[in-house]
């Protein structure tokens, strides 16, 4: 099998890994995300497990969504489609599934291997 291998080495921040990670889980799992919603998964995964009433008003601060229902509503979208998870009865906790394997913390380094092979050899 012949094939071009591209390989790019790029320098992030934390916040901006976690953004590519969550964006590359939505493409590959069909998820339609808008930026916003991007950039809120993004902060959650940055803060890590958070107070939900908390995290509403701190995605307000930065500016990502006008209202704190707007985060709620968005939240409980994120919930449904299982990329985030919200514990507890009064005082609900909220943080990314860990089911999606997106890494937040310490050193990342990311190694994604996609390929596609056609039947037809160039």
């Amino acid at each position: 099998m012949k094939a071009k291998v591209v390989s790019k080495r790029i320098m992030m921040n934390r916040r901006e890994i976690i953004r590519y990670q969550l964006i590359t889980y939505c493409f590959i799992n069909n998820i339609k995300i808008s930026e916003s919603e991007l950039s809120c998964l993004a902060l959650l995964g940055d803060y890590g497990k958070y107070e939900l009433a908390d995290f509403c008003s701190s995605a307000v601060t930065e500016g990502i969504f006008k209202t704190p229902q707007t985060v709620r509503n968005f939240l409980t979208k994120a919930e449904k489609t299982r990329i985030i998870i919200k514990t507890g009865k009064t005082r609900k906790m909220i943080e990314l599934n860990e089911d999606l394997q997106i890494q937040t913390k310490g050193n990342i380094v990311l190694d994604y291997k996609i390929a596609h092979v056609s039947a037809e050899e160039s």
